[in-house]
This record gives structure tokens, sequence and C-alpha cells, in this order.
């Protein structure tokens, strides 16, 4: 048990708690969280460092609960990755709880279904969630109370139909064979069985995301993320319509907010019955943050990317309003801030790639620019 007290009790050394996302493409939450604290205890060795890595869904999601929850464990598993290739990854089983007896999933898209698993390839066409599914599934056979899923960093745009065929939904054409795997299949898809599907842990399911848009439509899936997929104008128009098919054949609403998410996976688990939830909170009450930071002298927040955007409901602008309502100074890192970037909310700000000297530089070794980070927050910010 920690028994120290901070610097806020008036006794010992200054308390930081240190609550990153991950540097997407560059450095996972927990391994930024290690680099900062590494930093900061550099020059400030007798530090009370408490680390809780953050996540709102997307990548990250599993190391972040991994290294803030005592006694989760990694389940490893083999799941079809978004080219249909296999991939070895893990969902993390959580301790049980009053409301969970046999503990709670979490299950995260990016490592089973993600962008970043096809490199600089783009499958507009042929990506697809399957992989989650599967993932999913393992955590079912295995038992468990609850689900909490992470649906960011989607390499595809199939509407979450691999993830439901994984779980147990059909999907023919005209002719009655199975349709394509991604959107490809969508285009030709005739009949929905959803009879199969296995049902919802007793605890429930909850999605964690951190957008809002629908399905379909100028806001939706296709027409927001499909560019980035690799979809040109004519592929987001075409993806747009197959997404419109699939939803009046499944019969749910493709306007509920967040099931436009990770290319529609948010409306294939909503229709499943899972929730939709802002991410960072959730994550934050699953970790104790809120305890956490009411305990701290100071705070440190980040990710790779802050710009005008992240103040909307992105980690960094998320856990300066925790600490700002516990009344705990709280510093910004970054990969890079935006001249539009809105920073006053924090008590001192660092940008990884102005101490590197460039992007590249940052990229190239994020860890050591982190840790740099650290120790510079840890001279600049005063005690008391």
């Amino acid at each position: 048990m920690d028994t120290t007290r901070g610097t806020r009790g008036g006794i010992g050394a200054r308390r930081v708690v240190i609550a990153p996302d991950s540097f997407k493409g560059s450095i996972g939450a927990a391994a930024a969280a290690e680099a900062l604290a590494a930093g900061w205890r550099s020059v400030e060795p007798d530090a009370v460092v408490v680390l809780r890595p953050m996540a709102d869904g997307g990548e990250g999601t599993v190391a972040a609960f991994a290294a803030s929850v005592p006694g989760s464990r990694r389940m490893p598993v083999t799941v079809t990755g978004p080219d249909a290739a296999p991939v070895e990854a893990d969902w993390l089983l959580l301790p049980a709880s009053a409301d969970a007896p046999a503990g709670t999933a979490v299950v995260e898209l990016a490592s089973t279904s993600g962008i970043e698993l096809l490199g600089e390839r783009r499958l507009p066409w042929d990506a697809d969630t399957t992989g989650f599914g599967q993932a999913i599934v393992a955590a079912l056979d295995h038992g468990v109370s609850r689900l909490v899923l992470g649906i960011g960093s989607s390499a595809s745009t199939d509407g979450g139909a691999g993830l439901l065929r994984a779980l147990g939904a059909g999907f023919s054409g005209v002719d009655g064979a199975p349709i394509a795997p991604g959107a490809r299949g969508l285009r030709d898809l005739e009949r929905v069985d959803l009879s199969g599907l296995r049902a919802v842990p007793p605890g429930g399911a909850i999605v964690l995301t951190d957008v809002t848009n629908p399905l379909v439509g100028p806001a939706g899936a296709a027409a927001v993320f499909g560019p980035q997929k690799g979809f040109d104008a004519d592929g987001v128009q075409e993806a747009d319509a197959a997404l419109a098919r699939f939803a009046r054949l499944v019969g749910a609403d493709p306007a509920t907010a967040g099931s436009g998410a990770a290319g529609g996976a948010g409306f294939a688990l909503h229709a499943w019955g899972a929730g939709l939830v802002p991410g960072a909170p959730q994550v934050a009450e699953l970790i104790a943050l809120e305890a956490a930071v009411a305990a701290a002298d100071v705070v440190l927040t980040g990710e790779g990317s802050f710009d005008g955007q992240s103040a909307a409901g992105k980690v960094p602008s998320f856990v300066s309003a925790v600490a700002r309502e516990a009344g705990v100074a709280v510093a910004l890192v970054a990969g890079r801030i935006a001249p539009d970037a809105a920073t006053a909310a924090f008590a001192a700000s660092v940008s990884l790639t102005v101490l590197a000297g460039s992007p590249e530089a940052s990229l190239a070794d994020p860890a050591r620019w982190l840790h740099e980070a650290g120790a510079s927050l840890a001279r600049l910010l005063p005690r008391g």
C-alpha cells in the first residue's frame, strides 16, 4: 500500500500522475507514460509517480488497461486480420468484481482489424472486421460477465458485417451464397440472418469511441473516414450506398450517434445490443483516474497531435478537465502542437517536434524525446 504523501499534504515528495493517450503510429500510451516517468525521475528521483495511461477506444486501449488495473491478464488469440492473414493478438481479462463476477474482457479493434496492421497498404473494398469479432467470441467462450470494446483505428468500411458474421450472423447474396468480406460484399447483400448471433454477456457490452458520426450520409463512415482507408470520390459514394442498404436489411437505425465509428463497427455493435459511450470518460472510470488525480500535485497528459479538434472529447482535454476539477496543475506533451490548438488550460506544454528539431527526428525515437519532455517539465513546473 502506498502511504507516501505528496506536497499537497505538506510532507514528502511531489506526487505526479502521468496519463497520456497513445502517440498514434509512434508509441503506445503505456510506453509513453513510462518514458515520461523516467524523464521526470531523472530530475526529481524522489517523486511518487503514478502511471495511468489513457485511451479513447483506439490503438493502445488494451495496453492502457493492462498497465493500470492490477491483476489483469492478457489472453492470446489468433484471428483473421483485415487482409485475411493470421494475426497474433490478445484480449485483456480484468479481475472479477461485484458487477462482473466472471471478469470483464477488454477487446481492441486496432490490434485485430486495425489499419496499422496493413502498413502502407490500403484495402478499401476488401478489409473487414472478422478478426475483431473472433476476439470477442474468444472472450465470450471464456465466460466473461462483461465486454469493453475499443473500436478506433479501423482498416475497413464493412459496417461491422465481419464482426457480426464471426458472432454468428449470416449474410448472403441473391443466389443464397455468402457475400464476400468487406464493403465489396455489402454491394451484393440481399439477405441478413441474425438468428444465430451470440448473446451479449449478462453484464452487458460497452463500446468505447471518440466519434459521434452516423453510419451514412455526408458525416457518415464512408464520407468522413473512407478516404483515409483508400476510397476515391466514386468509391465513397458506392460504399455509402452499400452501408445504407446494409442498415435497411439489418433493421437498425443508421443515424445513431457513433454508428459510423470504425467504418460502421459502431453500428453493428449497437445493433447487437452493445451501448456506445465516449471512450475517455469510461476508460478513466475503469482505471480510477479521478482518485489518482485528486491525490496528485501535478498531472501530465498528451497525444501525438494536439490541434483544434483535440478539445472535442480527446484524451488530453478530458484529463485536463479532471485535473481542473480537482484543482491540480496539468501539463501537455504532444508530438506536435498545431498553431490553432488551445493550450491555455495547461500550466505548461511541450512539443516533441520542437524538442527533437523536426517531426522526422521526433518520430524516429519517441521514447527518447518523451524522456526529455518529462525531464523538462520536472524542471519547469515549480513545487507547491
